[in-house]
């Protein structure tokens, strides 16, 4: 595999250290790091849930709203089971003219 030697020293920051242990005060500063992105997470994922809600009540009412007339007709004239259902096969005769061969 081609190395570029520009890249060289990049790599080798990556690589492994001196293996000293992290300090104390590193370990502060990583814990306050982490928790403050995770109550940036939290504060984002409740208002993302929030506007889920919103548009969600709002379609919801959207469509009771336009369906109100329908389900008033419903109401007042409701099925009464009297009429015919006809399940099955539709068949149909075909007519052919008899036409001589070629």
């Amino acid at each position: 595999m081609y190395r570029d030697p520009k890249f060289s020293s990049l790599f080798n920051q990556f690589g492994r250290g001196d293996g000293a242990p992290p300090s104390l005060l590193q370990k502060i500063v990583t814990v306050l790091v982490t928790i403050a992105v995770f109550g940036v997470a939290l504060m984002f994922s409740v208002v993302l849930f929030a506007v889920v809600a919103t548009v969600g009540a709002v379609a919801w009412g959207y469509l009771w709203w336009k369906t109100r007339a329908l389900r008033k007709q419903m109401r007042e004239h409701p099925p009464t089971g009297r009429g015919m259902v006809i399940e099955g096969e539709v068949i149909r005769e075909v007519e052919i003219e008899d036409r001589p061969p070629r």
